[in-house]
């Protein structure tokens, strides 16, 4: 049998070793000129809030993309999905405060951009479509994008919206998140190819990493938009303080 580094080709590399995946930092040198051409072009144009907001977007991508955090996601399930979390719940808020979305005016309802933000999510973790990104760098960085980019716009027709707007497209996000969760948890089998051979050397069969990761789905993923949801919530019913 073919092992998975012959098998895979994934953008940050091989699945490492559990003693030397600290050591797998990610070279890409046109992954680090663009943070250093983001950084000066925001350090030059950008206000205060873009400023600190790209700061934060842009040590988020160095973690996520540049660190040996990149390289353990080639090994577990359960770190790309966390991965995938980040990017919605961290990166696209940030990346919606540096671009200043939430003041920009963007055609569609919420529950258009509500729809599409789920329906991009759960499309890129279907099992064929996770391979691909997984075998081939352009198609690793068109879900990114994507994933990143619509929760961006998703998040700033929330902010924009009336509370009880707000609430429900969060609870609706929250609910395929779950749904999304509860799948892969309850799945009977493994289904994601590229980890059939990767989780053994650290403690646990693809289906128990594939478990694993829809229980991170299944409960904090799916806390943040509830504690959003309950946030905007809150604030709607208290008073807005004297001037």
């Amino acid at each position: 049998m073919a092992d998975a580094t012959t098998m895979w080709s994934p953008y940050c590399g091989a699945a490492p070793a559990p003693g030397e995946w600290l050591a797998r930092w990610n070279g890409d040198p046109l992954l680090g000129l663009g943070f250093v051409l983001a950084v000066a072009m925001w350090s030059r144009w950008g206000d205060h809030e873009a400023k600190k907001s790209a700061t934060g977007a842009g040590l988020t991508a160095l973690f996520l993309f540049l660190s040996p955090f990149c390289v353990l996601g080639s090994a577990l399930f359960t770190i790309r999905v966390v991965h995938d979390v980040i990017l919605v719940a961290l990166l696209a808020p940030l990346v919606m405060k540096a671009f200043a979305l939430e003041r920009r005016a963007v055609h569609g309802s919420l529950a258009l951009y509500t729809a599409v933000h789920a329906l991009v999510f759960l499309v890129w973790h279907a099992p064929p479509l996770y391979a691909a990104a997984m075998s081939y760098d352009a198609v690793f960085w068109a879900m990114q994008i994507t994933i990143t980019g619509t929760a961006a716009i998703w998040w700033a027709q929330v902010v924009r919206a009336p509370a009880a707007a707000a609430v429900g497209a969060l609870l609706a996000t929250m609910v395929a998140m779950g749904l999304l969760g509860a799948l892969l948890t309850f799945a009977r089998t493994a289904l994601y190819a590229p980890h059939w051979l990767t989780t053994q050397a650290w403690g646990l069969s693809p289906l128990e990493d594939q478990q694993l990761a829809g229980v991170v789905m299944w409960a904090p993923a799916s806390l943040i938009y509830l504690l959003a949801a309950l946030t905007i919530l809150y604030r709607s019913f208290c008073p807005e303080p004297a001037r």
